[in-house]
């Protein structure tokens, strides 16, 4: 899952980022709203983390403006130094999901993470399959069939393909690919990632006479379409 943090201190995020990282998603964070907010705008995620009491703007308004651009059922967790009540209603009535008091401990905050994102979205967790027209995604083996067929895929040709189904006609950016489907590996060349994508489009036969097109985004990233509908 894609989760953004906002956190203006910046030890505080990375510590965060460590826990989300380790449980398997990807993390994006942000130390000021204004940015977090204007990549929100450019790429959505699946879940907000965010320091009630950041620097540059009200937690509830950061929480409206977010909300904005979240898809519906995405989760929100409030982070507040405040152990009062006043201060936890407050978030909770501004429509965030759950919250924590910090110090943030690293196994409850994993865990809260994971029963939100469970309740979020029950299809993708404990589902063994993610279904796309004719595509099927068995995501704990990864394999992935077409019409049937078992698609000889390699695990980064699999995590790629993923990414683009669930972001369906969304521009990726080459550094949300890259950071999406390689995560550690810190220096990919442009022609690794581009030959990933020629592959995928290749194999899984992503092209308009099968109702699917995998574009370039000039000087950005890829988008994948899908057409007549």
């Amino acid at each position: 899952m894609r989760i953004a943090v906002l956190d203006s201190d910046h030890s505080q995020a990375e510590l965060i980022c460590q826990v989300l990282t380790a449980a398997g998603h990807t993390c994006h964070a942000f130390q000021n709203s204004k940015e977090m907010l204007g990549q929100l705008r450019k790429e959505s995620c699946d879940m907000l983390i965010l320091d009630w009491h950041v620097s540059d703007l009200d937690g509830t308004e950061v929480l409206r403006r977010a909300r904005e651009k979240l898809a519906p059922k995405a989760p929100v967790l409030f982070m507040t130094n405040s152990t009062g009540e006043d201060a936890i209603v407050e978030g909770i009535k501004a429509g965030a999901d759950d919250y924590m008091v910090k110090p943030l401990r690293r196994s409850e905050l994993a865990l809260r993470t994971q029963a939100l994102l469970r309740v979020a979205y029950p299809a993708q967790n404990g589902a063994e399959q993610l279904q796309f027209g004719p595509y099927i995604f068995e995501t704990r083996p990864g394999r992935l069939l077409m019409e049937g067929e078992v698609l000889d895929v390699t695990h980064k040709e699999f995590a790629l393909a993923l990414l683009f189904f669930r972001n369906l006609g969304r521009p990726l950016s080459r550094a949300y690919i890259h950071e999406a489907v390689w995560q550690r590996d810190t220096i990919v060349p442009s022609r690794t990632m581009d030959t990933h994508v020629s592959r995928v489009r290749n194999k899984l036969q992503l092209k308009p006479e099968h109702g699917y097109r995998l574009v370039p985004v000039y000087s950005y990233g890829y988008r994948l379409e899908k057409l007549g509908g």
